[in-house]
């Protein structure tokens, strides 16, 4: 497949994870093969894991709206939350 990962759906890359796994445990993928296997996996799994973290914040961002809720301030190294506003 190696589409372009700035093009690829999750399911695609998630499609595209499968197939080399199933090459790799078929023994269908030879030695000068592998490191651009494992090369590609690994790109496709940082991929996933970006756009899990994007859709998470999203839905985040949702619920957080939904529920008129005030995202959680950052601690600061006291543990106190940080005071950003002016009241």
């Amino acid at each position: 497949m190696n589409k372009d990962l700035n093009q690829m759906t999750y399911r695609e890359a998630t499609q595209e994870l499968e197939e080399i796994l199933r090459a790799i445990e078929n023994d269908a993928v030879d030695v000068d093969e592998l490191t651009q296997k494992v090369q590609r996996s690994s790109q496709l799994i940082k991929l996933c894991k970006e756009k899990l973290r994007k859709a998470e914040k999203a839905i985040d961002q949702v619920f957080n709206e939904e529920n008129c809720e005030v995202p959680p301030q950052p601690k600061q190294k006291d543990n106190k939350p940080a005071t950003n506003s002016l009241f």
